[in-house]
């Protein structure tokens, strides 16, 4: 299944971003109201900053305690991305996320973010990719 074809099946709640100059406590709200991992960091909703997840403020809280709710944003999140765009499929998105051992990509087409892809919305494309296969190896053998 293409990232395409995920973002498709995906709700139609576009991606939440909040600006580098937002809190930290900002962010964390927008993640609890969504119930979601990661917000996207954007000056304009379309160009992309940075990123930021659950995990990148509980690694600050350990470090600093409740002190980093009061910074930016921009401290915390990874500004050096990676990304993927619609043409990739589920495998080659769960690869990149091993390899870089993170749950999120952004999706990006000529320059322009498109949409985020969670580890979750990768592994329903494999799973939904590898049933289609089993149904047609099933037909080929049983001569349907």
């Amino acid at each position: 299944m293409l990232v395409s074809q995920m973002l498709k099946s995906k709700p139609e709640m576009g991606v939440i971003s909040v600006q580098p100059n937002a809190t930290v406590t900002e962010a964390a709200k927008l993640l609890s109201e969504h119930r979601i991992g990661t917000v996207v960091v954007s000056k304009d909703g379309e160009t992309l900053d940075g990123i930021l997840s659950e995990r990148d403020i509980v690694r600050e809280l350990g470090k600093r305690g409740t002190a980093c709710f009061d910074d930016p944003v921009s401290a915390l999140m990874t500004a050096k991305l990676t990304t993927c765009s619609p043409s990739n499929n589920a495998l080659e998105v769960l690869e990149i996320m091993t390899n870089g051992r993170f749950r999120h990509l952004p999706v990006m087409d000529d320059g322009k973010m498109v949409g985020l892809i969670s580890i979750g919305d990768a592994v329903k494309g494999r799973l939904a990719q590898l049933a289609m296969e089993k149904e047609s190896l099933e037909g080929m053998i049983m001569g349907h």
